[in-house]
Formats: C-alpha cells, structure tokens, sequence
C-alpha cells in the first residue's frame, strides 16, 4: 500500500525467494526497496530493487567499499561456485537465482536459491542433498586451491546441525534406530548446557557421534566428487564471478548448459 510496484515486478518471484517471511519481514523488504527506488529517483520499485532489499533483509549491506584482496577474492570465487555447481547437480536442490562475492553482514559471499515450490514435509535424500550443497563451498577450495581457510565454518556447523537432527530427532539412522534421543535442545533458559544431562549411554554417545561424522563426510566426498567430475565448469564460473563479482541465475545456467568445445 502506497508502494507503487513497476511493470518489471513479478510477485510470483517475490513470493518464492520470500518464503517463510513473516508480515513484518514483508513490510520491511519493502521499505527498503522503496528506498532504494527513492535513492535512484524512480517513481516506482523494480524487480531489482525489491530483489536486492530481499537479499539485504536476508545477509545484510554490500561492503561494496571493502577492499578484497585478489588472493581472498579468488577463494571466495571457487567457494562460491563450488556450491552453485554441486546444487546443480543434486535432483532435490533449489535452483540457484544469484551468486555474489560481494562481502555482506558477516558473509564474504553467498550463493542465493529461488525455491520452485513450498516444501512441507523434507525427505532423508533432501537432507542428505542439503548437506553435500553446503560443504561444496569447501569441497571447492580444497581441489582447486593449496589450501583450506575458515571461510565454509558456518557451513560446516550448518551441516553438522542437519546431520545430528537425522541422526538423534528425524530417526534416519538405520544405525541408531527409530529413537528421539537428546533432552529437548529447543529449551530456553540460562544454564541449559550445565544441567542437561543425555538421556543416553556413553556408548551410544560415541556411535551417535560416528554416525554424524559418517553422514556429514560422505556428502563431503560426494562433493569432491561431482567437482572434479566437472571442474571445467567450476574454473568457469569462478573466473566471472572474479571478473564481474555476481553472476544471475541464469547467465550460471548458461553455462552450465553449454557444451565444451
């Protein structure tokens, strides 16, 4: 309301890469949209304002003004499109909408993906699929770089959180069984990690932890695998995220779809 929308807008991919977003999210991504219209003297938010105030709700400002090194700014670049080409290859993964080396919030880059529809049940396969997209950030870097850095740490812990919840809450373990085990995580208050006690041996503690390890690094070499299986298209998509710092959804399709010469 009072929010006039350009013809270029189209709601229905809003919606997608708005999923889960509250009211108040709404109001404030438009908000800022407006503002940004406002600050290049539009009458009206285009499709680009709206996306761009979506993925500033989402990881906060562009440092358009950090200076990057070359030598960081080319591991982010393989980092980057280590995830967009794993996601790429995995059936059950979103398709990839924007990737970006731009630094953002706390994020020296991102790899944005634009749902094709609500998913309200996830599957064992998907969760799986979650975990091998999110360590091939990591998976980039070690084949193609002479080192790791501390850069995948937040996709690291992200995957460990998805492979414990199969293993202690979803019961996917065929190892560990159909059992909830744990003492309620979602719990709130001051001291929670100094009186929870597990409601499990130290026996099964170690072979919950073996059985994290096992999921979690599976997927890491599944990775690895489709990387190198494809590391043509890796080198590709690094170097125009090096030279132009964001590459669309489609232009990464592009290339992906073309064939080698």
């Amino acid at each position: 309301r009072g929010k006039p929308l350009a013809p270029d807008v189209s709601l229905k991919t809003i919606a997608k890469s708005t999923s889960g977003f509250t009211g108040a999210d709404l109001e404030n991504l438009l908000n800022e949209a407006a503002l940004l219209a406002a600050r290049n003297n539009l009458k009206a938010m285009t499709q680009e304002n709206i996306e761009e105030a979506t993925i500033k709700v989402v990881m906060g400002t562009e440092k358009k003004s950090h200076v990057v090194k070359d030598e960081d700014k080319r591991i982010t670049s393989y980092h980057e499109a280590g995830h967009a080409v794993v996601s790429y290859f995995l059936p059950t993964q979103d398709p990839v909408h924007q990737i970006s080396i731009i630094p953002r919030g706390m994020a020296a880059g991102y790899t944005m993906y634009l749902p094709d529809e609500d998913h309200g049940h996830i599957s064992k396969n998907r969760m799986l699929e979650d975990i091998c997209s999110l360590l091939g950030g990591r998976a980039a870097e070690e084949i193609t770089q002479d080192d790791i850095c501390s850069g995948a740490s937040n996709d690291i812990e992200r995957a460990t959180e998805l492979a414990h919840k199969m293993v202690k809450k979803f019961g996917m373990s065929d190892r560990i069984g159909l059992v909830s085990l744990g003492t309620g995580d979602n719990e709130v208050f001051l001291g929670r990690d100094f009186s929870s006690t597990p409601n499990y041996s130290e026996q099964l503690a170690a072979l919950i932890d073996d059985e994290v390890k096992n999921i979690v690094m599976t997927q890491y070499d599944r990775a690895k695998d489709i990387l190198r299986e494809n590391i043509d298209k890796v080198h590709i998509v690094a170097q125009q995220l090096f030279e132009n710092e964001k590459i669309s959804g489609d232009d990464f399709r592009a290339i992906m779809e073309a064939k080698a010469e």
